[in-house]
């Protein structure tokens, strides 16, 4: 291996608050719905699945979005942290996390909104029975898709009730031990709703223009950290454009971050789309990262790029030319759960691989 006299920008550490995470890799966060009984409870599918991916190098792993509330849920498999049992087997899964590995764990916080009431997703040819449906809520009595229920347009009192949610689940995640916590705003779930023209037409003080759609997210946050320990930091993950004539464009995204910035975010997760049922493109390469690269031109607030992540070399090139501070790979991970380590190699850094792993570092694939 080539001795570096510099370390690559990928495998520099990061600050945020007291959190250091060793690298700029973040395991993204990705549905599982595999949840015990069907009741939000991980178990030892979570300890593996997220566990691998911290042995595998990533600085910073994240749990799938983790609901608020049952209601909140998007399938009856959705992992929960809506109540007080599911503490304890998420301290499973983060001391195995800080236990066996220099990784960070986040927990993504989230509620469906309306996108709730889907079957698993190896299952979604389907429709999931109506018997097992729940009342779904959103900003307006607007569906998903055309094929999709009709959400209940929420009262003030269902408004308190999802930001109360939030502040609960965010004190339980840090009983369960978690270093940083992201609320998701993005991908057509109930605060990207709120947040996108598209899906919320309110006409009182949760609408309007972006600013009044922001409302209910900045109350979260502030709901949230006030709660969350001082000094853990805080990500949100928001969809930076919807894709949709009609719907949020760049500059609204701008918009979102700044606000965010000032009410004191650590770190914006920027993503794209999902808002309503008509998918953003295929696009090949790093479609989502010129967002990223646009709003850290200007607003001062780190950003995460995901999205098409592929490469070693991909990534330390977004992180070297300052386009983002973080690379949150999802598909990658599924497909190599070392895919940090791999990375390492690939850039000729020598990074320590996990100590019951010694003849890893020996390897050679290509003999």
């Amino acid at each position: 291996m080539t001795e570096q006299t510099e370390n690559p920008a990928l495998f520099s550490p990061l600050t945020l608050r007291d959190m250091t995470v060793k690298n700029r890799v973040m395991m993204s966060p990705m549905c599982m719905y595999s949840a015990q009984d069907l009741d939000g409870t991980p178990n030892d599918f979570h300890v593996v699945h997220i566990g691998s991916r911290a042995l595998g190098g990533a600085g910073l792993v994240c749990t799938e979005m983790t609901q608020i509330s049952p209601e909140g849920r998007i399938s009856l498999g959705d992992a929960g942290i809506w109540d007080d049992k599911h503490i304890e087997p998420w301290k499973r899964v983060v001391d195995f996390v800080h236990g066996h590995t220099d990784a960070k764990i986040a927990m993504q916080l989230g509620h469906a909104g309306r996108k709730g009431c889907d079957p698993l997703t190896w299952e979604r040819g389907t429709p999931l029975a109506k018997e097992l449906h729940w009342e779904m809520v959103a900003p307006s009595a607007i569906p998903f898709g055309p094929n999709s229920n009709t959400p209940r347009e929420m009262k003030k009192a269902d408004i308190a009730k999802v930001r109360d949610d939030f502040v609960s689940a965010a004190k339980r995640a840090d009983q369960a031990g978690f270093d940083m916590i992201e609320l998701h705003c993005g991908h057509g779930y109930l605060l990207s709703t709120f947040i996108s023209p598209l899906s919320n037409q309110r006409t009182d003080s949760y609408g309007g223009d972006i600013k009044g759609r922001m409302k209910l997210p900045l109350e979260v946050f502030h709901a949230v950290r006030a709660v969350w320990p001082e000094n853990k930091p805080i990500s949100a993950r928001i969809s930076a454009i919807d894709w949709i004539e009609g719907g949020n464009e760049i500059s609204d995204g701008i918009i979102v971050a700044e606000l965010f910035r000032e009410a004191g975010l650590d770190i914006l997760d920027v993503s794209s789309g999902n808002i309503t049922h008509v998918r953003r493109p295929i696009v090949k390469g790093l479609f989502q990262t010129p967002f990223s690269e646009e709003i850290k031109k200007h607003v001062d607030i780190p950003t995460i790029t995901v999205g098409n992540v592929a490469t070693a070399t991909q990534a330390n090139d977004v992180i070297t030319s300052g386009r983002a501070d973080i690379c949150a790979i999802g598909k990658g991970h599924l497909y190599d759960p070392f895919w940090t380590h791999h990375a390492a190699r690939a850039l000729e850094h020598d990074e320590a691989w996990p100590k019951q792993y010694p003849a890893a570092r020996a390897f050679n694939p290509n003999p």
